[in-house]
């Protein structure tokens, strides 16, 4: 089997492309990223999978940010992920035979469903408006994919993960998801002796997350499987707020100052937990827990601090 990967150097297809080598080393793997394919050309984004071939397609490659930077770059949140969501499925339109396996998002749901969300939910009601131009590029990206099945025979799969975190995320302050952008303000706060943090939000909203690990052990699983729904959820089924959430990563980067909570940023949706049955019923389920996760991820960013 041979499977292209774009955006094989991000937090998704860096995982990817670990787990493939080690649990399927006999598979033909094509790491692609922007240094050999700049997917906002249409010309080069299809010559690669003309001259690759593939058996399966990967899309893990997508413009990606915390809530402060979709809010704040929403024109390119919505034009670059619909350049690269197109140029590549538009590509793939004559390869019929491809398997398309497209990673979405969690956010394409509505705001203010029922919880857990199932796949049924999706266009039911208004987008949550602080990433509504990332959602609207991802669900865009759902609909292209469902053309190319029921049009041209694709077999298109596309996953919605809850939160991701792990290694190759964004560890900054202000563009980074939560997590990796928790680990480095606290980590950046107890190298310099500070004595708070400042989290955005009231700390109170409910997320579920996930180790980017696990979504990947889901894509292997898939790889071989023959899936007749086209939108599956994929989470760790483990909830928790924001401001739990906030005091583990304290715990784990062992800073020992106070945490303030800023509820003049917005905190976006209240609670947001995915339905994962369908993927469940089908053999899979998450393996890694947030404790130790945190731990494993937190040790590889400072791994990279002295490298």
């Amino acid at each position: 089997m041979k499977v292209l990967i774009f955006g094989s150097k991000g937090l998704v297809g860096s995982s990817v492309s670990k787990k493939i080598t080690e649990v399927e080393p006999s598979y033909k793997l094509v790491k692609s990223s922007r240094e050999d394919t700049n997917l906002f050309s249409y010309i080069e984004t299809s010559k690669k999978i003309k001259e690759e071939k593939p058996d399966v397609v990967i899309i893990a490659a997508a413009k990606v940010g915390g809530i402060y930077a979709n809010n704040t770059n929403r024109y390119q949140f919505i034009v670059e992920n619909l350049k690269i969501n197109l140029n590549i499925l538009e590509a793939l339109a004559e390869y019929s035979k491809t398997k398309i396996i497209n990673i979405g998002s969690s956010c394409i749901y509505p705001l203010g469903v029922k919880n857990p969300i199932s796949e049924d939910s999706l266009m039911t009601g208004k987008l949550e408006p602080t990433n509504s131009p990332y959602s609207m590029a991802k669900l865009v990206s759902v609909e292209l994919g469902k053309t190319l099945k029921t049009q041209f025979g694709h077999e298109v799969i596309n996953l919605m993960p809850t939160n991701l975190y792990g290694p190759n995320d964004k560890f900054e302050e202000m563009n980074s998801h939560v997590i990796p952008g928790l680990m480095y303000k606290m980590h950046e706060a107890k190298v310099k002796g500070a004595k708070t943090v400042e989290i955005w939000g009231s700390g109170n909203p409910l997320r579920e997350f996930m180790h980017v690990d696990d979504l990947a052990s889901a894509i292997i699983f898939l790889l071989k499987k023959e899936v007749s729904q086209d939108i599956l959820n994929i989470g760790s089924g483990e909830e928790v707020s924001i401001k739990v959430l906030a005091n583990k990563i304290k715990s784990v980067v062992n800073f020992e100052g106070e945490l303030i909570f800023n509820d003049k940023f917005p905190d976006g949706n209240p609670k947001k937990l995915l339905d994962s049955s369908a993927i469940n019923k089908l053999g899979w389920s998450s393996s890694i827990d947030l404790d130790s996760g945190l731990k494993s991820t937190y040790e590889w960013y400072k791994n990279t601090l002295t490298t």
